[in-house]
C-alpha cells in the first residue's frame, strides 16, 4: 500500500512525503497501522492518536485528519492529514 501525509500550518500545506508498505501477512488494519508508522518516522514527527474519528473518517474517505492534540508530544503544525493512496 501507498499512503501519503500532509503537514498544515494555517491551512497551508508545509509538508508532502509518500510511504509505501507491504506484507501480506497481515491484515490490512495491520498494514494501515504500520505504513503509518513508517510515514510518520519518514516525516520526522510522533505517531498521533488513532481515535473512532479517525476510522470513521478514513472507511469513508480513505483520508483522515489529525490535530495538534493528538500527538503525545508538542508540534510544530496545525493538522496532519493521512491518507490511501493505494
Amino acid at each position: 500500500m501507498v499512503v501519503e501525509g500532509r503537514l498544515y500550518i494555517a491551512n497551508k500545506i508545509e509538508l508532502i512525503k509518500t510511504a509505501e508498505y507491504s506484507n501480506p501477512a497481515l491484515s490490512f488494519s495491520q498494514e494501515l497501522g504500520e505504513a503509518l508508522v513508517l510515514l510518520c518516522k519518514n516525516m520526522d514527527i510522533s505517531v498521533p492518536l488513532w481515535l473512532s474519528k479517525n476510522t470513521h473518517e478514513f472507511a469513508q474517505f480513505r483520508s483522515t485528519n489529525f490535530n495538534a492534540d493528538q500527538f503525545n508530544e508538542s508540534v510544530n503544525f496545525d493538522r496532519f492529514q493521512f491518507k490511501l493512496l493505494k
